[in-house]
């Protein structure tokens, strides 16, 4: 077995690894990715592709927990900055579509959530715009007449999940990143200043591991000596048969999980975090008939017009989920060099996760406070010390 050295190992060829890893390889770092199975087949290559700005629905289907908008927010609002040049950045057409989204409401105490939502839109700098059903289908005829009102949000939008990983990948091998396929991380281990990083084909030498494994994270954290409370889970998609071009606009509802959009090759994509059968991280996690009765009828009830197009399929992918529903971002306490990336939200702030830990591995401070995101607070016990 051979043994040889990088500045930086990260595990996972996901969005958010592949982001990290351009980052880091534009920067100068010797830039090593390792996945378990094909890149970007996981748990980034089955989700919607929504870029998630305005203040999201709180809860997924099942969900115990609520997202913490006013938290999220400033985060989304750098992230959408960022999305803005990526396709430059990266040289790669991503299918980026910013056309806008709605956010509807079908009682009178969703639409109170909606105004309060666009206060503090307005509070943090981001601006919505909150109409009456009547003025929203003036603007999408398409909704029915159960939607009572809706926040518009012109940065809304989605890319294509099978496209954007796969970019970044191919712009960190431009900047002399080395990618493995298949390669999945058997054993992790600090011996002084170094981590050793083996998979069946070798062992890696370097001061900085980087954990960007999806809902593996907290596999991967147990094989350097962490335990962290991650609750993975996997959830569900939906896709139509392909059409003409009819709808421009991402379409999300407030108090249920819904997200509707059409793609650019016609299909139109229904989601909104339903669960899955069952979570299966050794295999593939079985999607729900239930679900898919409930996702459809809600996204038939709010766009009356989807129940007369035909389920293509359905999938399951599984997300890398936290106890208190938000994201993952820092240095493992007593394990020096030895980073972890993920959770809630990941597609839509993965330019900003990027950024973040590009920064913290040379040693500097992240574009936006992220200390309370920190892994310390899903540790179940005492870390690897140097």
């Amino acid at each position: 077995m051979t043994t040889s050295t990088a500045d930086v190992v990260v595990i996972g060829a996901g969005i958010l690894g592949a982001a990290a890893a351009h980052e880091l390889a534009a920067a100068g770092h010797r830039v090593v990715v390792l996945e378990r199975r094909a890149p970007n087949r996981e748990g980034s290559g089955t989700t919607a592709g929504n870029l998630h700005i305005q203040a999201i629905h709180t809860r997924r289907p099942g969900q115990p927990i609520p997202a913490d908008n006013r938290r999220f927010l400033p985060l989304q609002l750098a992230a959408s900055q960022l999305w803005g040049d990526l396709e430059a950045r990266l040289d790669a057409d991503l299918e980026v579509r910013r056309n806008g989204g709605f956010m509807v409401a079908e009682t009178a105490e969703q639409t109170r959530e909606l105004v309060e939502k666009n206060r503090m839109e307005a509070e943090l700098g981001l601006r919505t715009e909150v109409l009456d059903g009547a003025a929203a289908r003036a603007e999408l005829p398409l909704l029915s007449e159960r939607v009572v009102a809706a926040t518009w949000c012109g940065l809304d939008g989605y890319a294509n999940p099978l496209l954007v990983a796969p970019a970044y990948l191919a712009a960190a091998r431009r900047h002399g990143a080395v990618v493995r396929g298949f390669s999945p991380v058997t054993r992790i281990a600090r011996t002084g200043r170094t981590w050793q990083v083996s998979t069946g084909e070798g062992t890696w030498s370097t001061p900085t591991v980087i954990n960007a494994a999806g809902p593996w994270i907290g596999q991967v954290a147990e094989l350097a000596g962490t335990r962290l409370n991650m609750t993975p889970v996997a959830i569900q998609m939906h896709v139509t048969t392909r059409v003409r071009p009819i709808m421009r606009h991402l379409v999300q509802h407030i108090g249920e999980g819904m997200s509707v959009k059409q793609v650019s090759a016609g299909h139109l994509l229904i989601g909104g975090g339903w669960p899955a059968e069952r979570l299966d991280l050794a295999g593939r996690s079985a999607p729900s008939l239930a679900s898919m009765r409930g996702n459809l009828l809600q996204a038939a009830r709010i766009l009356p017009f989807l129940a007369d197009l035909q389920l293509l399929r359905m999938w399951a992918g599984p997300l890398a989920a936290t106890p208190d529903e938000m994201p993952v971002i820092g240095e493992v306490p007593g394990a020096p060099g030895f980073f972890v990336a993920g959770g809630t939200y990941a597609f839509t702030l993965a330019p900003l996760w990027a950024s973040a830990l590009a920064r913290l591995v040379a040693g500097g401070s992240p574009p936006l406070p992220i200390d309370d995101l920190g892994p310390a607070r899903l540790c179940a016990d005492a870390a690897v010390t140097s």
